[in-house]
């Protein structure tokens, strides 16, 4: 088979915001104690922070972390959190079921982050707290001094406030399994009313309000229109979350999944849009695809869970080969709507269904989707040129024409390089793929990699997975062409003039 993609100077998608290669930690099974806090572990610093997954973290070049929560968030009182140690109350945390030690507070988060040299994405409590809670947490973290809440943190360690500048208002809100579920209008006015007093605190700060928490739920649309239509002024972003699973083993479908993808960020972009010229607005709300990932293989594990364990492993996908394609998928598609997509957070982080994994012998290694990620996060920097790809198609059960090859050229800052992430969804047939110059001058091929020749079913428990040379390709005067093997992700870097 044969398929193309062709650069196009004169015609960019935008620029990226390098927080689309976000991520995301929760009080949740093993992604805090035994993930990146471990006290008594080998590899842990004085603060008892795992340097081995510091390690494989800063690989993946995060630049911002959701945290605290997650589902876990509309049950959590943040100052339970902060103070010393021995003080922290022990809660039963309703949305896991699980008991939560609180030994890993706001201090703790923030001291990692800059371990990790990310960003905080903090979210607040709407479920059973709301905007008093969320005004003294803004107070605590983000005034100077001089106030009751400024002066407890600098008590407790923090003469210099936080400057947390992003802000999520609640989690999944439209979700009847939320604790403190509500309906549009009543989530629609807290979110609103919120961000309205945290901005009193801190006029700098940018808030992310709840979209839908998945493209098949009943109030899909609606729950954005009726949200915006109140909150539109105090709001910054409208998140969006969604996850993918092989469930039939249908793995031809599996891989079509990030058409799903690109209907529901379309999708969520045109209500905004529409709102907006309702509102006769000047201002454009971006979105946050603030969960995303694949998650399915634990399911069944999780069912059968006791209740009220500490840090019980929970959510932890083993992924497979066939999960780091859909991963670079949907990387390629997001990058797709680099105008409007402004941050996601890759969920979980660690252990939760992760890219990296702790294990009882106390080592720390990286799943296969860690290396689409990997690479994307790393190289993925620039200005998103309009993607002209060419490619046969097939057809399954929930999509009619699946492109066979998806593919995405990012040109860097300096114009000098250009970056192309491609998959190729065939299981069984190379494709014969052209880079075409369209109006660049192609000088030089500094990058040709695959991640390639694994099982469908492999996972990389003993790590052997690599990524690798493709030494297939040759230059010529329209291009760069190259072959990609059958199922297959792919990254190639060319300088241009």
């Amino acid at each position: 088979m044969k398929s193309s993609i062709t650069l196009d100077k004169y015609a960019p998608v935008g620029q990226i915001d390098e927080r689309i290669y976000g991520s995301f930690i929760e009080h949740l099974g093993r992604a805090v104690y035994t993930g990146i806090y471990q006290p008594g572990h080998p590899s842990a610093d004085e603060n008892g922070f795992r340097q081995d997954v510091i390690d494989l973290i800063n690989q993946l070049n995060v630049p911002i972390i959701r945290y605290p929560g997650g589902n876990f968030v509309s049950g959590f009182n943040w100052e339970d959190s902060i103070g010393p140690k021995d003080a922290r109350p022990r809660r039963l945390d309703l949305a896991w079921q699980t008991s939560e030690t609180n030994q890993f507070g706001l201090h703790e988060f923030m001291q990692w982050l800059d371990k990790v040299h990310a960003a905080p994405m903090m979210a607040v409590n709407l479920g059973t707290r709301g905007i008093d809670a969320a005004r003294n947490l803004i107070e605590y973290t983000n005034f100077p001094k001089g106030s009751y809440y400024s002066d407890m943190r600098r008590k407790n360690g923090a003469e210099a406030p936080f400057n947390i500048k992003t802000w999520c208002l609640g989690n999944e809100m439209d979700g009847p399994w939320q604790i403190g579920h509500k309906d549009a209008v009543a989530y629609g006015k807290l979110a609103d009313e919120t961000a309205h007093a945290m901005r009193i605190v801190d006029d700098t700060i940018e808030t992310v309000a709840c979209g839908s928490s998945a493209l098949t739920m009943p109030t899909f649309g609606s729950w954005e229109s009726t949200v915006l239509d109140i909150a539109y002024d105090q709001v910054d972003y409208l998140s969006l979350h969604r996850y993918y699973g092989n469930q039939d083993n249908d793995t031809p479908n599996f891989l079509a999944q990030s058409l799903d993808l690109d209907d529901f960020i379309s999708g969520v972009v045109a209500i905004c849009d529409a709102i907006k010229a309702r509102k006769h607005s000047k201002k454009t709300i971006n979105l946050s695809l603030d969960e995303w990932n694949v998650w399915y293989h634990s399911n069944d594990h999780d069912a059968q869970d006791a209740k009220w364990q500490e840090h019980p492993h929970k959510l932890e996908d083993i992924y497979n080969f066939e999960d780091a394609l859909l991963v670079g998928s949907m990387l390629i598609t997001m990058l797709h709507h680099a105008d409007r997509l402004k941050m996601a957070c890759l969920a979980q982080l660690v252990n939760v269904i992760a890219p990296i994994m702790t294990d009882e012998n106390g080592g720390a290694w990286a799943q296969s989707i860690f290396y689409p990620f990997m690479q994307v996060s790393t190289l993925g920097k620039g200005t998103v040129l309009t993607p002209i790809v060419k490619s046969e198609t097939y057809g399954t059960k929930e999509f009619a024409a699946v492109p066979y090859v998806d593919g995405v050229a990012v040109l860097n800052d300096a114009g000098d390089t250009a970056t192309v992430f491609a998959v190729n969804k065939s299981l069984d047939t190379p494709q014969e793929f052209t880079i075409a110059a369209g109006d660049f001058q192609f000088d030089q091929v500094t990058l040709s990699s695959q991640f390639a020749g694994y099982g469908l079913k492999e996972t990389n428990e003993d790590g052997h997975m690599r990524l690798a040379d493709n030494t297939s390709y040759y230059l010529a005067d329209d291009g760069v062409h190259v072959t990609l093997a059958p199922a297959s992700w792919n990254v190639f870097q060319i300088k241009v003039q």
